[in-house]
């Protein structure tokens, strides 16, 4: 449980209160002004030793806090996760390593752990946590490589989507060196409402892809190439400096962050969908 806070109520939270009493305004009206004003969020707020969790990063961002596992202890993780679940959220851990994925298993019932990504997906309850597939979803995120050794940066991008509730589609091994190969994409690519391309070398695959779709490109430079790629500099430079204009760039291997961002995209437009179609049952 949350100490309670000695300061005094913010003005804006009285004012709405007051509104409330006063019959100006009603409860649910009330409910909306205090979250999006983010007034209770001090009381969302769990600490517990070496961290201070953030439990109502759910409510203000539509997704829950993301623990970052470099560089914590396995005890500090496990604490952390169980204060989500504990509210009924489920947790997604990235850049942990096999040692400390496996404590965390022995603890927690329901996971799923992917080497390659480094990451490992928690459940509150006993639901599905594999990576969702396409059929069956009108709104999607396709996930492409430029070369297989990519993999692992895109198998983040998956996990993270997954975690999300985002159908995924992955479309492997396309890049520039047979152009072929990305042309007979080309159709599927059309489909998703985003898409994360990952490429390493010189990174010119997400340039080369935008050209052909009206679809937001979140492009993940690579660390994979030979010494003039400068463990991924090389493919970042050419993906900022890209004159395809729907083309917009993430951090060096940050497969997290290329799926979390597509996710974002693909959620609002599920969303809109889903609030379209209840506006004309109405």
């Amino acid at each position: 449980m949350n100490q309670p806070s000695n300061q005094p109520p913010s003005p804006a939270l009285l004012q709405i209160l007051q509104d409330l009493a006063s019959g100006q305004t009603d409860v649910e009206a009330a409910a909306e002004s205090i979250q999006a004003s983010s007034i209770g969020a001090g009381a969302d707020m769990q600490t517990i030793p070496g961290a201070t969790v953030d439990l109502g990063r759910l409510t203000r961002c539509g997704f829950g806090e993301v623990i970052y596992g470099e560089g914590k202890s396995t005890d500090l993780m496990t604490q952390i996760v169980q204060t989500q679940v504990a509210v009924g959220q489920g947790c997604l851990i990235t850049r942990i390593d096999a040692t400390a994925a496996a404590q965390l298993r022995r603890v927690f019932e329901n996971t799923r752990y992917n080497p390659s990504a480094r990451t490992l997906r928690i459940g509150c309850g006993d639901e599905n946590l594999d990576p969702i597939g396409i059929e069956g979803h009108s709104t999607h995120v396709a996930v492409v490589t430029a070369g297989s050794t990519d993999a692992h940066v895109a198998e983040e991008a998956a996990e993270t989507l997954a975690w999300m509730g985002v159908a995924c589609e992955r479309i492997d091994d396309i890049g520039v060196a047979g152009p072929q190969r990305l042309l007979a994409a080309v159709p599927r690519l059309r489909a998703a409402a985003a898409i994360v391309v990952v490429a390493g070398m010189e990174g010119a695959l997400p340039a080369a892809l935008a050209g052909h779709v009206a679809t937001p490109v979140i492009a993940v430079p690579a660390s994979t190439g030979y010494g003039a790629n400068f463990a991924g500099l090389t493919p970042l430079m050419g993906m900022l400096t890209s004159c395809a204009a729907n083309v917009a760039v993430v951090n060096i291997d940050a497969g997290f962050k290329g799926g979390y961002f597509a996710g974002l995209i693909a959620s609002g437009i599920a969303n809109a969908k889903t609030e379209a179609a209840s506006s004309e049952e109405a």
